[in-house]
């Protein structure tokens, strides 16, 4: 289904790139965005949809220093946050808290809390473990893997160990487990890596070409979606590597960025530099069950013998060939999945976030600075 939007516009100063949904903000549907100015300064915009939901208000402006290149919400305190930027010689990164007053301010400034020093390659991403509280945080630059100790109350930040992906691989981001807090899946050129924090080794690995982001599926175990240049969108049961369990065609053009609604099974959203945000419908309820009969009831040697013996009487080679082919994988396709094109956009769409406190709506980002708020409530009749 195509359509254009009939959503919420709020407009930033400069170009964007990354949004963020207030997790921990439990009264207010809230998001934090920041902007990509290299000459300009350049500013964090926190912005609550308005109780009617009606107007997106800009709750908080803060000036930030440099260009921002990602930006994360910390899961359990609304304050703070992190960011990566550049300076345009060189990428850092550091953790914010916004200032307590800051609605009564007239020029409220944000308190850095730490700075992960650490890095001397391009920083790409920091990762908040989004199941809850912890004192742990995850960076990631073109080579390494980071986890930090994090204390607020104390503004401190200390690396706790590293890993390298290796000369071969330059890693481009990465997403941290929710129903796992050891478990980490980083993104590069040619794969996906899944790392155990416990050791900071390689746990697997999918080798697939030019992966630009990938996300958990936050209310399912072993479900991973992954966004690709040109094929499109992948659907992952990691407890079976092999190949996907399902698959999306994607965008026009790169398929940029995934997410999984946080409440609602099956439903994802997609965004891509074709200026278009996609909806989808793909339940992974069905690739439960799928697993469960391939791991768990597939048919005894003596079934299998039996089968073979009796089939061969009753059945031509063919149809004997199209059984056996039938029960060996599941379907890795879906009939009409697409619920909705959102294209009134009029740059690239880099920027996704579902709201946590209410599932069916979801914030987009496109380069140009533009924020859109959007209600999925209308498609969620088809599930």
């Amino acid at each position: 289904m195509q359509g254009g939007s009939s959503g919420i516009g709020y407009g930033l100063k400069y170009q964007a790139r990354c949004i963020s949904d207030v997790k921990a903000d439990t009264d207010h549907t809230s998001f934090i965005t920041g902007t990509l100015s290299l000459r300009e300064e350049n500013e964090v915009h926190l912005i609550r949809l308005s109780s009617g939901g009606t107007e997106l208000i800009c709750e908080g402006l803060f000036s930030h220093p440099n260009e921002i290149w990602d930006l994360a919400s910390c899961p359990f305190d609304q304050r703070i946050f992190s960011t990566v930027f550049s300076t345009g010689e060189s990428y850092g990164a550091a953790i914010w808290q916004i200032p307590e007053l800051y609605g009564q301010l007239n020029s409220p400034q944000l308190e850095r809390i730490a700075s992960l020093d650490g890095h001397v390659d391009k920083i790409n991403c920091i990762l908040w473990w989004p199941s809850g509280r912890h004192d742990k945080l995850i960076s990631i630059d073109d080579e390494n893997l980071f986890l930090w100790s994090l204390d607020c109350s104390k503004k401190a930040s200390q690396v706790q160990s590293k890993a390298s992906s290796g000369m071969l691989h330059y890693l481009s981001g990465g997403a941290w487990d929710p129903h796992d807090v050891n478990a980490v899946v980083t993104t590069c050129e040619s794969s996906v890596q899944f790392w155990d924090l416990r050791t900071m080794k390689k746990a697997n690995a999918i080798e697939r070409a030019h992966i630009r982001n990938a996300n958990y599926d936050a209310k399912k175990e072993h479900i991973l979606v992954t966004a690709e240049d040109e094929s499109g969108i992948h659907i992952w049961d990691l407890r079976k590597l092999k190949i996907p369990v399902k698959e999306l065609p994607g965008h026009a053009h790169w398929t940029w960025a995934v997410m999984c609604n946080p409440e609602y099974d099956g439903l994802i959203l997609s965004a891509g530099t074709d200026s278009t945000v996609n909806l989808w419908l793909s339940p992974t309820s069905a690739i439960d069950e799928a697993t469960s009969e391939r791991l768990y009831c597939y048919p005894s040697s003596e079934v299998l013998s039996n089968f073979l013996f009796y089939s061969l009487i009753y059945f031509d080679t063919f149809s004997l060939i199209f059984y056996f082919n039938s029960i060996a994988e599941p379907s890795t396709h879906l009939a009409d999945p697409l619920l909705n094109s959102y294209s009134d956009y009029e740059d690239s769409v880099y920027g996704l976030a579902w709201s946590s406190r209410e599932p069916w709506i979801f914030a987009s980002l496109s380069y140009d600075g533009r924020v859109v708020v959007e209600s999925v409530k209308p498609f969620l009749s088809r599930k």
